[in-house]
């Protein structure tokens, strides 16, 4: 059901895994517009550093979107800021692990950080950063 403001735990960890299908990256780019040939063109996309399709950036960054609203701390939780750096590209077909882990609990105001990492089926690092979030009350 996820955690409050008050069950929650500096270290407190959860995560989302999910292999990125062709499906994903064509619902994402007809969802937000981005049809950027580096997603959806394998010709073009061959010509890039990326040498082939990756996933949207953000679509990967939603993954953590999903941990937070239904895992940690779950329903009811409101994101309000996140920072990312995106280390790696995900490929289609790429399993993505997304976790969150909490470091700071701010109970005045409410808010919880967390660390955010994504990683790939080998256990690379592909995006990091912090998501600031409030924390559900009850």
């Amino acid at each position: 059901m996820g955690k409050t403001i008050n069950e929650l735990k500096i270290g407190d960890k959860d995560y989302f895994e999910k292999t990125i299908t062709e499906t994903d990256v064509y619902l994402y780019a007809g969802i937000t517009g981005d049809f950027n040939p580096a997603h959806i063109n394998q010709v073009a996309s061959e010509k890039t550093m990326f040498k082939g399709r990756i996933a949207h950036g953000m679509l990967t960054a939603g993954l953590i979107s999903a941990v937070l609203g239904t895992k940690l701390p779950g329903p009811g939780t409101i994101y309000l800021g996140q920072e990312l750096k995106f280390t790696k590209p995900v490929r289609i077909g790429d399993t993505i692990k997304a976790e969150v882990e909490v470091v700071e609990i701010i109970p005045e105001k409410n808010r919880v950080k967390l660390k955010t990492i994504c990683t790939n089926q080998n256990n690379e690092v592909v995006l990091e950063g912090m998501a600031t979030v409030l924390a559900p009350k009850e």
